[in-house]
């Protein structure tokens, strides 16, 4: 297992120094795994939107433990490298962060995100120093682990609705002096924003697709600098949107055409059929 645990961390890790940009898309649970892995994917991101959707509960509502066993689950679903979207690290203090880095790395993934987040909507940001704290607690733990363990720093403000360029950069900046491997500022839709983050930091910068109204592809993030690319719970919340309207035709229409644009279950099994059982 650690073999096995070494050798996905250090592809991972190479993901980062490779030419170019990778996208990493985000499964919400065991099957969308296997499914992108088939499709020739060379990591995978968990996604906390996407998984808490998946147990009827809003994102941030899962808990560490119940999350905890989600990670194992999606770390032995294929064999790719697992990086974990672990919220707010479960509390406030830096040891909490640590140790939540140190539970976390248990289950089989060889990354994870940490946010600044703070959960309270009338305060939804941490003040820098403690939001620093947390990211070098947490870098101190995974440095402590017997695998290379890429940590990433998610600064929050555009995805809490304030959209402060100048705050993100700094705490980016902050997170990047406390020893992050990664930088995501998710909520950045702009050419001009991404660009202004890219020339701040020297570390490889995560950036999210999936956002409404963003048409910026892959090809244009990559001539731009950017080294990483996520969907978050965007995925989870396309296959989602296709249940609703499916059932509402079903609902108020009793007909069944969306079975058109269904994949067959001939489709899903072939695709399957390529992972593990």
């Amino acid at each position: 297992m650690n073999d096995t645990l070494s050798a996905r961390a250090l592809a991972f890790r190479q993901l980062h120094t490779d030419p170019g940009c990778f996208v990493i898309p985000n499964p919400w649970d065991v099957g969308s795994a296997r499914l992108l892995a088939q499709m020739g994917f060379k990591a995978l991101a968990s996604t906390g939107a996407g998984h808490a959707f998946s147990c009827g509960l809003c994102d941030g509502a899962v808990g560490r433990e119940r999350m905890l066993a989600h990670l194992r689950q999606m770390a032995d679903a294929t064999d790719l490298p697992l990086s974990a979207d672990l919220e707010n690290g479960f509390g406030p203090e830096p040891e909490t962060v640590a140790n939540t880095i140190r539970l976390a790395a248990t289950t089989g993934i060889v990354g994870a995100s940490i946010e600044d987040g703070s959960g309270d909507r009338h305060a939804p940001i941490l003040p820098l120093a403690l939001a620093t704290d947390r990211i070098r607690a947490a870098v101190e733990a995974a440095r402590a682990l017997p695998f290379p363990f890429t940590l990433t720093a998610r600064a929050e403000n555009y995805f809490v609705g304030q959209p402060d360029l100048a705050d993100t950069i700094q705490r980016l900046q902050a997170y990047q002096e406390a020893g992050a491997d990664v930088l995501f500022a998710p909520g950045l839709r702009t050419r001009e924003d991404i660009a202004a983050v890219l020339s701040a930091v020297d570390r490889p910068v995560n950036v999210l697709m999936g956002l409404d109204g963003v048409t910026l592809t892959v090809a244009d993030l990559e001539a731009m600098g950017v080294k990483r690319i996520s969907v978050g719970g965007s995925f989870a919340r396309a296959a989602y949107g296709a249940f609703l309207r499916a059932a509402r035709e079903v609902q108020e229409h009793g007909s069944f055409s969306y079975t058109n644009e269904a994949i067959s279950g001939r489709d899903i099994t072939r695709l399957l059929r390529g992972t593990r059982s």
